[in-house]
C-alpha cells in the first residue's frame, strides 16, 4: 500500500506540473524520481519483510523448547518436564564436548560395529560383568570380538577388580574363556589404581579403544545415557592415556593348571617358604 500511494502521489505531482504548470521537464523528473523511490521502497519493504519472516523462524526454533515448557500448566507435569530439561541438557553438553550419548542397546551396537572395522588393535577396560556368555547384547559383542580375533586383530582387556574376586568361579569362567580365545587378559586390582586428577579426576574403569581411533565409553546414568562415543582426536588422545595409566598398574593372567592366575601370584606361589 506504501508503494502504491508514493506511485500516485509522484504520478499526481507529475501531472500537475505538465497540465497545470506547463512544465514537462519538472512533470517528467518528478514522475521518473517517484517512480525510483516507488521502486526502492518496494524492494527495501520486500527484505526487511523477508528478513523479519527468517527471524521469527529462527526465534521460534531456537525456542520451542521454552514456548512448550511455558504452555505445561500442571504443577506434577512442571516436575516431569523439568527433569526431561535436565538431561536433554547434559546430552547437549556431551555433544557439545564430541561425545554421542547412547543407550545400553546403542552403545553394544556401536561398540560392534567398530570392532568390525577395527585393522589392528583393541584395547579395553572392564570393570568386570556378569553376562559375557549369557546377555544377547554382550553375547552379540564378544562373537564381534572373535571376529576381530580371527582377522588377525590384537585385543588387550583389562579387568579392573578386587583381590578377593580372582577365585571366584565366574571370574574365573570368564578369564579362561577369554585367554583361550587368544585374548591377552590383563588385571588391574581397584586398590592399585590411584586416584585420578586433572583430566583424568573423574576417568572411566569401563570403556574400549578401536584402533586408537574411537573409542566407547559406558559412563553414564542409565537409560538414554548408559555410554558415549566419540571419534574427535583430542578426546581419544585423553582415552589413550588413560588405558596407559591403567595398563602400568595391571598384571598379566595366564592359565596354571586351567586357572587363571596373575604373573605377580603365580611369583608369590613359587618362592619357597620362609622358616
Amino acid at each position: 500500500m506504501s508503494v502504491l500511494i508514493e506511485f500516485l502521489v509522484s504520478a499526481l505531482i507529475g501531472i500537475y506540473f505538465h497540465w497545470v504548470l506547463k512544465y514537462e521537464e519538472a512533470a517528467y523528473v518528478i514522475f521518473g524520481i517517484g517512480s525510483l523511490l516507488s521502486l526502492a521502497t518496494y524492494l527495501v519493504l520486500e527484505e526487511v519483510s523477508h528478513t523479519r519472516n527468517v527471524l521469527l523462524d529462527e526465534y521460534q526454533h531456537a525456542h520451542d523448547i521454552t514456548l512448550a515448557f511455558a504452555k505445561i500448566k500442571a504443577p506434577e507435569c512442571q516436575i516431569k518436564a523439568q527433569e526431561l530439561l535436565t538431561v536433554a541438557k547434559k546430552n547437549l553438553e556431551l555433544l557439545q564436548q564430541g561425545f554421542v550419548p547412547l543407550n545400553e542397546s546403542e552403545l553394544y551396537l556401536e561398540s560392534g560395529k567398530a570392532l568390525d572395522q577395527t585393522l589392528f588393535q583393541v584395547k579395553a577396560v572392564d570393570p568386570f560383568r556378569l553376562g559375557w556368555d549369557s546377555r544377547g547384547a554382550l553375547l552379540n559383542y564378544y562373537e564381534a570380538n572373535l571376529r576381530a580375533l580371527a582377522r588377525g586383530v590384537k585385543i588387550t582387556r583389562i579387568f579392573v577388580i578386587n583381590r578377593t574376586d580372582l577365585n571366584e568361579a565366574t571370574v574365573q569362567k570368564t578369564l579362561q574363556t577369554q585367554i583361550k580365545d587368544g585374548i591377552d587378559v590383563r588385571i588391574a586390582y581397584r586398590e592399585d589404581i590411584p586416584s585420578g586428577t586433572g583430566d583424568y579426576s573423574n576417568w572411566s574403569l569401563d570403556f574400549a579403544l578401536y584402533d586408537d581411533r574411537v573409542v566407547a565409553d559406558r559412563n553414564g546414568e542409565g537409560g538414554g545415557h548408559f555410554g558415549r562415543k566419540s571419534n574427535l582426536s583430542s578426546e581419544v588422545d585423553k582415552y589413550v592415556r588413560l588405558f596407559d595409566l591403567i595398563e602400568h598398574h595391571s598384571y598379566l593372567v595366564t592359565l596354571e593348571n586351567e586357572h587363571a592366575t596373575t604373573d605377580s601370584a603365580a611369583r608369590k606361589s613359587a618362592q619357597p617358604a620362609v622358616t
